[in-house]
Order: structure tokens, then C-alpha cells, then sequence
């Protein structure tokens, strides 16, 4: 099966051959992955996007390690993910892998401060309180350190989950529908913050979205069906790369 991504310039953060993933319902075995084979540059940003059911969730899934794939090789970051078992993959997720969801996530009973806390505090992290402070204070919630999630607005919860998942400085962030829960310039403003961090700390982002404008942003755009990757192309950041003399992401 033909590589969709191979690049000319780094090491592979993502590489996977012949990923299935099959999940048991009532009326029998369901493939939700068929044979994915990829590899993803690090510090690329790529946007995986294609209709409802067309299997980019669970590929994030499986890539991110919350899920186990069923059959092929996942290597995320030099580790072979299909060998670990669950305690393992929360192991590696720890410290290697950030994920933004839709739906926030937040702990409701805890403050800002402290949601984007707990993953530093569960690392051992000695600085854990300042290093949440300073991360909130790089999304624009300094003076939301105390409140509580029921008391802020969408964008603002979408903010510290951003908070969160870049506190423990991650290789690679995952994003499934980052905008979903937001209205438009909302969503907009989230994305932009999004990339600013890509940029300026060299992590390799991966976004899942219905939204072709977002997905252009991005390197390379992975479009999905049935469970099969079955286009990939340059995104507009690549091309204007291209354009301007800089050595791209080639094959």
C-alpha cells in the first residue's frame, strides 16, 4: 500500500502500515479502519477531514493512543503503540501527547488553575501551579485563573483545554472538531491560537474537522472514507512555502 505522506526534511513523528481497527457490535464485526498506511513529518500540521463515519475520529483515536488498533504498526513518536498495553499508552500519552475535544472536558469542580494543573501535577511536575498560571496567561485567561468552568463561556473553556493539553509541552497535539461547540468567530480566534502555539513550538499538530477552509491552513490534508484515507493534497501553508523558496513536504 502507497505511503500518503512521506517527507524529504526531519524524522517521522507519525507512521503507521496497514492500520485496521475493528470494534465488535450486536450484529457482528464492524471495520472502522481499513488498511490506513501514513507517515506525518514532525512539525507538520495535518488536517484529516471527510463525512460523518468516515473513520477520522478513530484515527485519531488509534494515532493518539486512546484507542488500540487491531491489526498493522502505529509508531508515534519512536514507540510502537500496537505493543502497549493500556496502562503503557497512558503512560506514553503523558508528557508526549496533548488532545483537544470538542466538548472541553474541563473537571467541573475544579478552577482553570487547577484543570490546567493536573497533567503536570500526575507528571511529577515540581512547578505545576506557576507552569499552569504562565500557560493560561499565554491564551489570553490570566484573569481566569479562579473561576470556575460553568463560569466562562465556550471559547474561554476551549481555551484552557488548549491551556491543558499544552502545559506538559507535548511532540504532538491532537485536535477532533476543536470549533465544534463554538460559534464562528469563536472558533475562528481558537484556531488561529492554535496555530500560533504549532508555529512557535514546533509540534506536530493533527486536526480532525469537517471545516475545508481550517484544513487548508494545514501542510498536508488527509481526506477520508469508509474507513480508508482516499486523497491527500497540500494544504495553502505548504504551497505558500513552495512559493516562497522553502524546501516543502514532499514525497
Amino acid at each position: 500500500m502507497q505511503d500518503f505522506f512521506t517527507p524529504t526534511l526531519g524524522s517521522p513523528s507519525i507512521k503507521t502500515s496497514d492500520l485496521t481497527l475493528t470494534l465488535s457490535s450486536a450484529a457482528g464485526p464492524v471495520d472502522i479502519l481499513r488498511g490506513i498506511t501514513l507517515t506525518v513529518p514532525e512539525a507538520a500540521a495535518v488536517g484529516i477531514v471527510g463525512p460523518s463515519g468516515s473513520g477520522k475520529s478513530s484515527l485519531m483515536a488509534v494515532l493518539s493512543g486512546l484507542e488500540q488498533a487491531t491489526t498493522g504498526s502505529v509508531m508515534v513518536d519512536g514507540t510502537d503503540l500496537v505493543a502497549l498495553g493500556e496502562d503503557a499508552l497512558a503512560r506514553f500519552r503523558r508528557g508526549r501527547i496533548g488532545i483537544v475535544l470538542q466538548s472541553f472536558h474541563l473537571i467541573p469542580t475544579m478552577t482553570a488553575h487547577e484543570n490546567v494543573a493536573v497533567p503536570l501535577e500526575l507528571a511529577g511536575v515540581e512547578d505545576a501551579f506557576d507552569r499552569a498560571a504562565a500557560e493560561l496567561e499565554a491564551v489570553g485567561l490570566s484573569h481566569r485563573l479562579h473561576h470556575y468552568p460553568a463560569q466562562l463561556s465556550g471559547g474561554e473553556q476551549q481555551r484552557v483545554a488548549i491551556a491543558r493539553a499544552l502545559a506538559p509541552k507535548p511532540q504532538i497535539l491532537f485536535a477532533d472538531e476543536p470549533t465544534g461547540n463554538l460559534d464562528s468567530a469563536t472558533g475562528s480566534a481558537i484556531i488561529d491560537l492554535m496555530f500560533s502555539f504549532h508555529q512557535a513550538r514546533h509540534t506536530t499538530m493533527v486536526l480532525v474537522t469537517h471545516d475545508a477552509g481550517l484544513a487548508a491552513r494545514c501542510d498536508l490534508i488527509l481526506e477520508m472514507a469508509d474507513g480508508r484515507i482516499v486523497r491527500e493534497s497540500r494544504g495553502r501553508r505548504q504551497r505558500l512555502h513552495e512559493v516562497g523558496g522553502e524546501r516543502g513536504l514532499g514525497r
